[in-house]
């Protein structure tokens, strides 16, 4: 675990769970599992879902080109028009634009998120990519998995397993779009 440190988020307390360093390892590995488990980059795709999910999807695909010498396509989910709670939210703008500029059509599709927490993202970013196609497989990387699963749901990939209460919150920050790399856990 990073340093501990503690500043606010937010108007809360907030203790840095991994920092810049402790990213690029837990994806690096990740990459590694990845190319183990599919035996390579063949065939190979990586989609990001909005917003975090897309940078981390770019940084694995930057990782495994590094590692096996192979571009593997890189496309951004946005699933705003598949959340279960759009009648009780409300439809809001969505975070992106869908771009998967590659055909998902029999290909070992991965996921990628930032945060995995009660799997509602991830039921909606499969209906999202099998609106795309009919992948081979679709599997599911995380940054991090918090726990308190709605749905049965579990990821192939995780750069940390960090049980929270639900009364706790993950907030990732990554470089791209925040100017640091860190994950926060913040305390009511």
């Amino acid at each position: 675990m990073a340093g501990g440190l503690f500043f606010c988020v937010r108007g809360a307390a907030a203790m840095t769970i991994m920092d810049q360093q402790d990213m690029a390892r837990a994806l690096r590995r990740v990459a590694h599992e990845v190319l183990e488990r599919n035996k390579g980059a063949h065939n190979l795709a990586l989609v990001g879902i909005f917003t975090r999910g897309v940078p981390l999807a770019r940084r694995l695909a930057s990782l495994i080109k590094q590692i096996e010498g192979v571009e593997v396509p890189v496309g951004a989910l946005d699933i705003t028009d598949h959340r279960d709670d759009l009648a009780r939210v409300g439809k809001r703008p969505g975070t992106g634009a869908t771009d998967i500029p590659f055909d998902v059509n029999d290909r070992r599709v991965v996921l990628v998120d930032e945060v995995l927490y009660t799997g509602r993202t991830v039921r909606a970013a499969m209906d999202a990519i099998m609106e795309q196609g009919r992948p081979q497989q679709v599997q599911l990387a995380v940054l991090v998995d918090r726990g308190h699963r709605e749905l049965p749901i579990r990821p192939d990939y995780v750069g940390k397993n960090l049980p929270t209460s639900h009364q706790e919150r993950i907030t990732v920050r990554l470089v791209e779009l925040d100017g640091q790399d860190a994950v926060l856990l913040e305390r009511a």
